[in-house]
């Protein structure tokens, strides 16, 4: 296979392992290696970054701001859903992916390239979230998996490869564990994590300080949301990446969203993972209790039951399948009545709602009241009862 590719568009991060692929594709293939960069709001020193892949051979680097659109048109889609995997992870990292890989196909079409490649390995989720992104949007892009078929077999040998190429090698002992960080979390993995039973560092994050160390007063704040969609903090509009980054801070400050889980990855390996997710932790219990007196029961039954498949088609990478499209146009029509204020009181890694409120709100104290009302006659509730005990009479008749 070696010559067969001309121009590839690698999905760059800066680390050890796309650092070394960008050498490897140039010794393989001979072939161009365009690096692309997005911006997901890593915290990271994005133009360092850019230089490194020009320096570690890159033909070129591109960037692309891409916090914007990865709040609105991925993280919240799945905030609308209520989407949470295995019942305990927000899915930042599965999110982020369809994304880059989006991009990448964008980028090689512009820049006439002939392959994708990226840094994911054999056993995690990544390698299906990338390809299955490619193939969607470009069925007949050619897509390089280098740990799937170089002849490293561990990080040590790739540590010893960079250093006998001259590239810099950001892993340390001082960090025996991976990251992967967005506008959207921050994920932790590998090393000391390995072991399910082993508590995890406290030092290790960064987005929020633990419970014991948060402010001993709580703090509220409200959330407002236009058809499932926030679009404020207490009465202030802001952009999507605006608006998730402030929520970061203050969910932070109080210790909000850290989860400690082992899941279940596509490839059939069950994997720990610790996670920091202070805004979207806010944002899914927000968006639940404006729910509560906007959307139809019926409606959100139903709704509700398609959680776990909306939740494993994104853990999974069919963001760009035809199921999807589907669930999708199910879930936006769920939120046409979802409009309305969610208030919370954050203490020390609770997230408490305390109000909710809505122009639209389907909540009627005048029937919902224990005090005497004239809306809902009571002795109605007898034949209500008579007639769905039926079949469970006839049930044990025959018993």
């Amino acid at each position: 296979m070696a010559g067969a590719v001309k121009k590839v568009v690698l999905a760059y991060s800066g680390g050890l392992d796309t650092s070394v692929i960008i050498r490897w594709l140039i010794e393989k293939y001979g072939c161009e290696v365009i690096a692309f960069i997005a911006d997901l709001g890593q915290s990271e020193d994005i133009e360092a970054i850019r230089q490194k892949a020009l320096n570690t051979g890159a033909s070129k680097a591109v960037v692309e701001d891409v916090r914007e659109e990865f709040v609105r048109d991925y993280v919240f889609p799945a905030i609308k859903a209520n989407a949470v995997y295995e019942g305990v992870y927000l899915m930042g990292t599965s999110l982020a992916r369809p994304l880059i890989a989006k991009k990448q196909i964008e980028v090689a079409r512009k820049e006439g390239a002939d392959a994708v490649a990226h840094g994911a390995t054999g056993k995690g989720n990544d390698q299906v979230r990338f390809e299955l992104t490619y193939l969607a949007l470009e069925p007949s892009i050619k897509v390089i998996a280098p740990w799937r078929g170089w002849e490293f077999s561990s990080r040590t040998e790739l540590i010893e490869y960079a250093k006998k190429h001259g590239i810099p090698v950001p892993v340390t002992k001082a960090k025996p564990y991976s990251c992967d960080a967005n506008l959207f979390h921050i994920s932790y993995e590998g090393g000391i994590l390995e072991d399910p039973w082993a508590a995890y560092p406290d030092d290790m994050f960064t987005l929020t300080v633990s419970p014991e160390a948060a402010p001993d007063a709580p703090q509220y704040l409200e959330v407002d949301f236009e058809k499932g969609i926030p679009v404020g903090i207490d009465g202030k509009r802001l952009s999507p990446a605006a608006l998730l980054s402030e929520l970061n801070r203050i969910g932070g400050a109080n210790g909000i969203g850290r989860v400690d889980a082992v899941e279940n990855r596509y490839v059939g390996i069950k994997s720990r993972g610790v996670y920091e997710t202070p805004g979207g932790t806010i944002l899914h219990a927000a968006h639940r209790a404006v729910e509560s007196i906007t959307m139809d029961r019926e409606v959100m039954h139903l709704r509700d039951s398609l959680i776990p498949k909306y939740a494993e088609l994104v853990y999974y990478g069919y963001w760009f399948s035809p199921e999807m499209r589907m669930l999708s146009a199910a879930i936006d029509s769920s939120q046409e009545n979802v409009t309305g204020t969610a208030r919370l009181k954050l203490y020390k890694g609770n997230c408490i709602v305390i109000g909710r409120k809505s122009d639209v709100s389907l909540y009627n104290p005048a029937i919902a009241t224990f005090e005497k009302g004239e809306l809902f006659n009571q002795q109605d509730a007898e034949g209500f009862i008579k007639i769905n005990a039926m079949r469970l009479k006839m049930q044990a008749s025959n018993g």
